[in-house]
């Protein structure tokens, strides 16, 4: 069974190649997901629980962004927790506008599965 790390280095590597079918193998039937910001910055943020709106949130994101540099930095393994912390540049389609940011992503894995994940990044490097 991989570990908690493996199995998020593993949706990295698809996220880059935009192969949402692997990231969507490694969720749980339910899951805890949340991209805490602001809906009116990113209609993409926000809680989800079901494949399905978890794969629209992929959807949106490939629609409202142009991502040119995603980075995992630092790995922080705490046995099914795992803390990932890393780097964003790309530009908003919509209106055009450049971002860069540093990002931290919190997942729960059991079992080779992701159950819980929490992302969170600067927002106000997409509005201001």
């Amino acid at each position: 069974m991989p570990s908690p790390k493996e199995v998020a280095q593993a949706t990295y590597d698809a996220y880059r190649r935009g192969d949402i079918d692997t990231i969507m193998g490694f969720m749980a039937e339910k899951v805890d997901w949340k991209l805490v910001g602001p809906p009116k910055l990113m209609r993409y943020a926000g809680q989800r629980e079901t494949h399905p709106e978890i794969r629209r949130v992929f959807d949106q994101m490939a629609e409202d962004d142009t991502i040119q540099v995603f980075q995992e930095r630092e790995f922080i393994e705490a046995g099914d927790e795992l803390v990932v912390l890393g780097f964003v540049k790309g530009y908003t389609v919509p209106a055009g506008k450049s971002f860069e940011t540093e990002w931290a992503h919190v997942f729960t894995i059991r079992n080779g599965k992701i159950t819980r994940w929490r992302g969170f990044y600067d927002t106000a490097t997409r509005c201001c």
